[in-house]
């Protein structure tokens, strides 16, 4: 960070076991790439991603190294850096800057000039365009650049210099306007798709070596710690780790993974260690897909830029009649040089693509990849939003939602405080961290003295209190491994696994003391962005989850939503989707595990969270990156404000360029004012869409008082 940018404030806003998101406040001018810069040298940190208009900060670390608590400190403590080499955005165009620059010194800098140093600078300065233009001619036939080269070749070969390098001055500002706002949007593109994880360990001649992650090989033994993510598809040689599947499956539940088990890249261990035999190098497979995917989002053109293009090529037969026309009614060379500059090209071949990059760009700044105009044009038609219910209207993370005691010396909150108290010294284990969490939520936080914990992996915890042993763990850590009967209370225990509940097993001196049901969550924004989406046209929302049908009920009527399907496979989404497709709905359907795929291909747009499975945010159309399914809202609200920007610069383009056409046409304008009028009016037309501002609209920054 520069001197004058100092970071002031540095506020938790959400945590996960090994992400932290922070709002910032800068004292100064922001710096956000410096900020990103020094962040990732924080000992711990494994990548930085800021975004600018958010005021926010996401950090991925090690969990075993650092913690949110140590991360705010040390964001605080930051000492200014100096040239930082991360950067959000860059607004070099090369060329086109060059071009512009020149053909700005050639039109203000040679009217001193005799007249023959005059039009050999001139034609100099016309030469990438006429060799364009030839080039056009050749493979093309007549294109809108062959009219703006001839309509320079004429006002040269006539000795109106100025009205030469005006045009081909406005030329190069369009197209550096154009330039650099597609520049912002590729780079901010391929900088949010960057990898996450760049190093992994990897067992070479008996030692554990940190390698790149691009270059592990097939046969690589990889080695992978608790709050590590998988790098690699494999089969695991040895050791012992709880692996949470949720961005494949969905689900999330931890699953025991042991030799010969086979794991899956994109998983996270969550506790244990292992060492997997590399049979898929997902670091290689994962980048060539993402710089395939992020190629094919910057070529995509959307079925309304294609129809401009279309548009404007049908008409430059049309300009040049009425430029042969006007020559031949009137004999006055003057009036083809007006006409040829009046062509609609311009502004119906740069507006369209401009508008859609810059709205790229603008959410890509909000936390949300769009992969391609066409994305943004099937969502803005959609009518129907389909969600799959876990990671996306639900967050993915455990909540306590019931106590059973069986004890009358322990109540309900007893029975949470006692399991948090020997849970809180393994914390980042995700059922930890949801009983911790209820405790504090008692308001009592009760916490009983015990002895020396033992954590076992895949299993539970277990210690001594008052001279008694106390196990907190899973159904068969509690009756299988500790011999605690159960059978008593099976009816209870059946009743929270068949509500689809994950149930943590509470064992005190040989007998069952209690059991603590958890599930999944509704995300607090959920009901929110449903009642934003029918703000904004939604006709249907629909859930799919496989859930009972009374569970799915209560959650539907909870959201207003217009239905649901309960009890589904994973392989019947797409199904549905399908059948919803068939009855003439367009669908924009939300999901977030590998099962989602093929629903998400199917959909008439696909929309991945970004804790998802890699192949979900593939398959996606759009992956909403600050994993807050409010960003789906934003970016219908983005989709939609695009197309109201087009269409307003297509009435635009036709309304202006017709009238200046009818002026040259007639004599009305002389070949100067023609150039001026209508490259100014392109301009005009760009400039006002850049000017709009394409997206959320975040609430400014308190200022800073005291």
């Amino acid at each position: 960070m520069t001197q004058a940018s100092l970071l002031m404030q540095a506020e938790l806003v959400h945590s996960l076991p090994a992400r932290a998101r922070f709002r910032c406040r800068f004292h100064g001018v922001p710096d956000w790439s410096g900020l990103v810069a020094a962040a990732e040298r924080i000992p711990g940190v494994e990548s930085a991603r800021a975004s600018a208009r958010a005021r926010s900060l996401v950090l991925a670390f090690e969990p075993s190294l650092t913690d949110p608590v140590r991360l705010k400190g040390a964001l605080l403590t930051l000492a200014p850096q100096s040239g930082p080499d991360v950067r959000l955005a860059d607004t070099d165009t090369g060329g086109a800057r060059d071009a512009l620059i020149a053909s700005a010194m050639v039109l203000f800098g040679i009217g001193w000039l005799p007249r023959a140093a005059q039009l050999a600078i001139s034609v100099a300065a016309a030469r990438t365009l006429f060799r364009e233009a030839g080039e056009d001619l050749a493979r093309e036939g007549i294109t809108s650049r062959v009219l703006e080269g001839l309509a320079v070749a004429i006002s040269l070969a006539r000795g109106d210099f100025a009205v030469a390098n005006t045009t081909g001055f406005l030329l190069s500002l369009g197209e550096y306007l154009s330039e650099t706002t597609a520049r912002r949007s590729d780079l901010l593109l391929r900088d949010l798709l960057r990898p996450v994880h760049p190093v992994v360990w990897v067992m070479r001649d008996g030692q554990e070596i940190e390698i790149p992650a691009d270059e592990v090989v097939i046969g690589d033994i990889v080695v992978v710690a608790a709050g590590s993510v998988l790098p690699v598809d494999g089969r695991v040689l040895s050791g012992l780790a709880s692996v949470n599947e949720a961005a494949l499956t969905g689900e999330a539940t931890l699953v025991e993974k042991t030799r010969g088990s086979r794991v899956l890249s994109g998983s996270l261990v969550q506790d244990g260690r292992i060492a997997i035999y590399a049979e898929t190098v997902g670091a290689g497979t994962v980048t060539a897909r993402i710089a395939d995917y992020v190629e094919r989002s910057l070529a995509a053109k959307g079925q309304m830029q294609l129809d401009s293009a279309r548009l404007a090529d049908q008409l430059v037969p049309t300009i040049l009649r009425v430029a042969t026309g006007s020559f031949l009614i009137s004999g006055d060379w003057r009036r083809p040089a007006s006409v040829l500059q009046a062509d609609y090209s311009c502004a119906l071949k740069l507006a369209t693509p401009i508008a859609f990059r810059y709205a790229m760009y603008g959410a890509g700044q909000s936390g949300i990849l769009i992969k391609g105009a066409d994305a943004l044009e099937r969502l803005a038609e959609a009518d129907t939003f389909v969600f799959d219910k876990t990671g996306t209207l639900t967050t993915g993370v455990l909540e306590v939602t019931d106590a059973i005691a069986f004890d009358d010396d322990f109540s309900p909150e007893d029975l949470i405080c006692l399991a948090a108290s020997v849970e809180e010294h393994y914390a980042f284990h995700p059922l930890a961290m949801a009983v911790v969490e209820a405790a504090r939520a008692t308001g009592r936080n009760k916490h009983f003295d015990h002895q020396e914990v033992e954590f076992i992996v895949a299993h539970g915890v277990a210690s001594m209190m008052e001279g008694k042993r106390i196990v907190v763990g899973s159904r068969h850590f509690v009756e299988d491994d500790e011999g605690i009967d159960c059978s008593a209370q099976r009816g209870m225990i059946d009743r929270l696994f068949d509500d689809g509940k994950t149930v943590l097993f509470v064992g005190f001196g040989g007998r069952l003391l209690g059991i603590i049901g958890l599930e999944d969550t509704l995300r607090a924004s959920a009901g929110a962005t449903i009642a934003r989406l029918r703000e904004l046209g939604a006709r249907r929302i629909l859930m799919l989850t496989g859930d009972r049908d009374d569970r799915a009920a209560e959650i539907a009527a909870m959201l207003g939503l217009d239905g649901y399907h309960a009890d589904l496979l994973p392989e019947e989404k797409a199904r549905i989707i399908g059948q919803l497709a068939e009855s003439g709905a367009r669908i924009a359907f939300v999901g977030d595990g590998i099962n989602d795929a093929p629903a998400l291909a199917r959909a008439h747009v696909g929309i991945a969270m970004n804790r998802g499975a890699d192949i979900a945010r593939l398959t996606a159309d759009i992956v909403l990156l600050e994993d807050d399914v409010t960003g789906l809202a934003d970016a219908l609200m983005i989709a939609h404000e695009v197309m109201e920007i087009i269409r307003l610069s297509f009435r635009l383009t036709i309304g202006l360029n017709t009238s200046i056409l009818a002026g040259a046409a007639t004599g009305l304008l002389s070949p100067l004012a023609t150039s001026v009028l209508h490259n100014g009016s392109t301009i005009a037309i760009l400039l006002n869409v850049l000017r709009r501002r394409i997206g959320p609209r975040h609430p400014a920054a308190p200022a800073l008082t005291g």
